[in-house]
């Protein structure tokens, strides 16, 4: 049996992922974890004690699940990978409705994601998973704001491509295949990144 704890935390996450912060009251929270509101105050505090420690836990699982799929290299098998994140509270979902509230607590929240791919990505370099970088930390910036560009529009996403990003993982292929030909592939001509490189340094130097 898992903790109370760890029952509010994840009954949290689901909520909040379903109503939004503002829109799910700790009553709510403790009704779905089967629990009492006070028990939510004696663990967690407050909301935002509760929110910060939802925040945590995300960033932590997709840190460790990242780094872990890094590791194995050439031996990734990506539908494990993705089929990982259908386990469990609704990780994704939740990141896509937090992110859009513009609150404090989502900046320090999307600093600890970046810092978290900047090391993870390391690891997939040494694994020989990913290429090298001579901007590792702003590649990782990129890629993390990139990836959760995708999750805000993950609605517009499953109206073009039949796929919910968040929850579908059997159906991921249809968007997880274009993007990795995208990254792995690459989509400029070869040559056409140094032409752009030089030019951007040419004016930055000069400016």
């Amino acid at each position: 049996d898992r903790t109370g704890r760890a029952r509010i935390r994840d009954a949290a996450i689901a909520c909040f992922a379903a109503n939004g912060v503002a829109g799910t009251s700790l009553k709510t929270i403790a009704a779905a974890a089967g629990l009492s509101p006070a028990l939510v105050v004696h663990h967690f505090g407050s909301k935002d004690g509760l929110r910060k420690a939802c925040d945590q836990y995300v960033a932590a699982t997709i840190r460790e699940r990242k780094r872990a799929a890094m590791a194995e290299g050439a031996q990734l098998d990506p539908l494990a990978a993705m089929r990982q994140h259908a386990e469990g509270p609704p990780l994704l979902r939740y990141l896509a409705r937090t992110l859009t509230d513009g609150s404090a607590e989502v900046v320090a929240l999307l600093d600890e994601l970046v810092d978290d791919a900047v090391g993870y990505m390391e690891e997939g370099v040494r694994s020989g998973l990913l290429k090298p970088s001579d901007q590792p930390r702003e590649r990782a910036v990129v890629l993390t704001m990139w990836s959760l560009g995708a999750l805000t529009l993950h609605e517009h996403i499953n109206r073009l491509l039949g796929v919910d990003i968040t929850t579908d993982a059997e159906g991921m292929a249809a968007y997880f295949l274009p993007a990795a030909e995208a990254l792995g592939r690459g989509v400029l001509a070869d040559g056409v990144y140094e032409q752009i490189r030089d030019a951007l340094t040419h004016t930055h130097t000069e400016t």
